[in-house]
């Protein structure tokens, strides 16, 4: 063989730059947009000790009783920091009444922080406890939820820049950014069933080992420890498993995920009888300050309500519809799976919709208290995606249609990041909430703590570099290329349309602005 053809053959197996290019660059681009994803999860640090969150400081009381007396009771708590709205008293104690799971989970955190603390002579303080039951029961548990994401919406989104958009649309422009950097369980929820469901179709669809159904069971079975309203959910998921098992002829699947989901279950029924005398006794049960909505018909829920559907979805105090419009994407979507005859995800995820909507809709305590959009449907977000990535992959081609997708999302991505930036939770007084709240908040300077903070900048100057971070990713994810220069343009327009006809809505007059003077009061 001649001299030059062994540099032939030899230069035939080394990879062009071009090759190794396409592989390395997708890599390259995916690390990225995790990395500012992350950053964004990690900069703010929403924390109001004025506030005495109703949500937050009794699960923190609970990690604190674990960790510290090795009890469920939180008079320790109580005593030491004060007194919230949501305890339940029983036997001569006071108790949570959330769900345990999300405090559970805490101890480890707060364990470590404690003997850290302990080793410079000084206790931990209650923004410390907080921070680190944030990360790790909200923050952490959603970034890893993304990398499962990624994966498993390659099969309605395969192409890069559409799951890109999808996914920055979930982490930043929905509930799941604001109750991921709270500790406030429903994103944790979230996390727990999605994974089942997603392991669900691994295993049923794409061959995965039978005895990886016991991880389906302990995440299905983890959902309800976390936030009891998340077993809504499971029913569907169950239905698809097990049918989808027994067409195989693999039923001991059904046995390891029964066994998966014992270990979750029998430990929230020991909480309930601990806290609260019996295992099917919740806190809610035993509650005062809300008996009269909790204790009414099936778990607060008793007939459909149209203020109740209308609050949670259309209006503008809280509505799902017009917080996160995203949403409306799954409709067509739905539409798309049902042409293609993908009845079954179709089904499970149009099911799940449904139940969450009728359930926020039927309860009598519908509107939650101080919330960012209507939390107790959190848990429905991730089956979402699935409709609204077919729809986006089907407007990929089409750039008016991925035009008005692109601002759908837009307009979800400004008002949960910027509101998570400033002040995440919208009291009832506001009935426009991100123009007579947020945007005030922004125009007088004010931000929630940051990163910004610990070298030495404050307010508004503190989320620059945030506020950097975001808009590079939505430029990028708008504007991935130059074939899509069209419908970004027309997605930035209709974003900004959207949002400045939301100044439109009527405010909420002199008790939104009593409430909004008390909220400076308790800003940093």
């Amino acid at each position: 063989m001649g001299q030059s053809a062994k540099q032939g053959k030899a230069r035939s197996t080394i990879p062009s730059a071009r090759v190794v290019g396409r592989v390395i660059r997708p890599r390259v681009q995916r690390f990225i947009f995790a990395g500012l994803i992350t950053v964004l999860y990690l900069y703010c640090f929403p924390y109001f000790q004025g506030i005495r969150s109703a949500n937050e400081l009794p699960r923190i009381y609970l990690t604190m009783a674990m960790v510290d007396e090795g009890s469920f009771a939180i008079d320790s708590g109580v005593e030491r920091w004060g007194k919230t709205a949501d305890v339940s008293p029983h036997d001569g104690h006071l108790y949570s009444n959330k769900a345990p799971g999300s405090s559970m989970l805490a101890v480890p955190a707060y364990a470590f922080l404690k003997y850290t603390r302990k080793l410079t002579g000084e206790e931990p303080s209650l923004a410390e406890v907080t921070w680190v039951s944030r990360f790790f029961t909200g923050v952490l548990p959603t970034l890893l939820f993304m990398l499962l994401l990624w994966r498993f919406m390659h099969r309605f989104a395969p192409s890069l820049e559409t799951r890109r958009l999808l996914l920055a649309g979930y982490a930043l422009g929905t509930m799941a950014m604001t109750y991921s950097v709270l500790f406030i369980s429903h994103q944790l929820a979230a996390v727990c069933i999605g994974t089942a469901y997603i392991l669900t179709v691994w295993v049923t669809e794409e061959g995965l080992s039978l005895k990886r159904m016991w991880a389906v069971g302990l995440a299905a079975g983890c959902a309800p420890l976390v936030d009891y309203q998340a077993a809504f959910a499971g029913v569907p998921i169950a239905v698809f498993l097990i049918v989808k098992l027994l067409q195989q002829r693999r039923w001991q699947g059904v046995l390891y995920a029964a066994f998966g989901a014992i270990g979750p279950i029998a430990l929230l029924l020991f909480y309930h009888s601990r806290a609260f005398g019996g295992a099917l006794k919740t806190g809610y049960g035993a509650s005062k300050s809300f008996a009269h909505f909790h204790q009414q018909g099936f778990l607060g829920m008793d007939k459909l309500r149209m203020e109740a559907f209308s609050g949670s979805m259309i209006s503008p105090e809280n509505g799902l519809l017009l917080f996160c419009p995203m949403m409306l994407l799954a409709i067509p979507g739905w539409f798309l799976m049902a042409k293609r005859k993908n009845y079954w995800h179709m089904g499970v995820t149009l099911s799940i919709a449904a139940i969450y909507v009728g359930f926020v809709s039927s309860l009598i305590f519908w509107r939650g208290g101080w919330q960012l959009g209507p939390r107790y449907i959190v848990a429905m977000l991730p089956f979402m995606l699935v409709p609204i990535g077919v729809s986006l992959t089907w407007a990929e081609s089409r750039w008016p249609a991925r035009g008005i997708a692109v601002g759908m999302i837009g307009v979800g991505i400004v008002i949960y990041s910027v509101s998570t930036a400033f002040f995440p939770h919208f009291p009832e007084k506001f009935d426009n909430p991100f123009y007579e709240l947020v945007l005030r908040l922004l125009w007088d300077g004010h931000a929630a703590y940051n990163v910004g903070y610990l070298v030495g900048l404050h307010g508004f100057v503190s989320l620059i570099p945030y506020f950097a971070a975001l808009g590079t990713l939505l430029v990028w994810i708008a504007y991935p290329a130059r074939e899509h220069r069209k419908s970004a343009l027309l997605g930035a327009g209709i974003c900004f349309v959207v949002l400045a006809s939301y100044s439109l809505f009527h405010g909420g007059g002199a008790p939104a602005d009593k409430a909004y003077q008390w909220i400076v009061t308790v800003m940093p």
